[in-house]
């Protein structure tokens, strides 16, 4: 059933969200599937303006957001990673530090989050709203919205860009604002944030991140969880490539834009962590089986890999926890 609240708060149709709590300025609302679930924490503004705070734990979520109006959504990450359509076919992903600019014209179908996890602010303008209800405000504002979207967002794709200067601290602060000033806090930081938009120069070409078509995407994935079903086994990534049938330059690049870190890093972590799991919980097994398990026929090699990670050996580890 649709929300009807969050339907006329937002200017959109989701059918998927459940409502918390609502009041007079605030909404909280919940999406749930069987990998988690994502909490979205909404304010009015001004008239037209919104500003949300995304909590998600889930590895997808298949959304079925259409905007009843045009609007302008400008979306930062925290942390963790999002895969959204950067072209027809082809995938990108956003990082911590990113700012997402778009129209919200893709925002329909299945997202990933490749770390399980996600969290950030969207900031979102009714188009038809918006403009008037900001001009009332501050004598002397004469930002364009219609015109600072058409800058950054000329066609239906998002605009991803990365280490912009003082992004940190018109985002940052946030994270962190005591509940009594919020409000006003908000006013002011979408002012800053729209005249820094105005100020900034972007290039003829701004630089983009990568994207990657589909099937590589799907093959990168592929590997992924080949992996995690053989962590005893060690494979070069010249043997992935080739029973994957992706070159391995697009493989190790495709790989980090998923999961923000190489093959060898990410499989490195992923077996010491399962080791950790095995040390606290499941005490019938040495620390020379469980390096076994994880592809280490030396316990001492493997201890130098799980100090890397956990930042002490496996037997200190295991004895902290008793």
């Amino acid at each position: 059933m649709q929300n009807k609240k969050a339907d006329n708060m937002f200017a959109f149709s989701c059918t998927q969200m459940t409502e918390l709590l609502q009041d007079e300025n605030r909404g909280i609302y919940q999406v749930k599937n069987e990998t988690g679930e994502g909490v979205f924490t909404m304010y009015t503004v001004f008239p037209g303006v919104m500003i949300s705070y995304n909590d998600f734990h889930m590895r997808y979520f298949d959304s079925d957001f259409v905007p009843k109006r045009e609007v302008f959504c400008v979306d930062h990450c925290r942390e963790g990673r999002l895969e959204y359509n950067a072209r027809e076919n082809a995938y990108s992903y956003v990082e911590a530090g990113d700012l997402k600019l778009d129209r919200r014209l893709t925002h329909k179908g299945h997202f990933e989050m490749p770390l399980s996890h996600y969290h950030g602010v969207t900031i979102t303008f009714d188009m038809q709203m918006a403009q008037e209800s900001l001009e009332g405000v501050l004598d002397g504002f004469k930002v364009n919205i219609a015109k600072l979207r058409e800058k950054y967002c000329p066609d239906k794709y998002p605009v991803v860009m990365h280490n912009l200067p003082s992004i940190e601290h018109i985002f940052g602060e946030l994270y962190a604002v005591p509940e009594k000033i919020k409000l006003p806090y908000f006013k002011l930081k979408i002012l800053e944030l729209l005249l820094y938009l105005e100020a900034l120069e972007i290039a003829a070409e701004p630089a983009r991140r990568p994207y990657f078509y589909k099937t590589q995407v799907e093959k990168v994935k592929a590997v992924q969880s080949f992996l995690t079903k053989h962590p005893d086994r060690n494979y070069t990534q010249e043997q992935l490539s080739r029973q994957f049938d992706i070159s391995l330059t697009t493989m190790k690049q495709c790989f980090k834009s998923i999961y923000g870190t190489s093959i060898g890093e990410w499989m490195l972590k992923y077996r010491m962590n399962q080791a950790a799991v095995l040390l606290r919980c499941d005490r019938q097994y040495t620390v020379a089986e469980i390096a076994g398990m994880y592809g280490y026929d030396s316990p001492s090699k493997f201890a130098i890999a799980f100090r890397k990670v956990m930042g002490m050996s496996p037997t200190e580890y295991r004895n902290a926890i008793r």
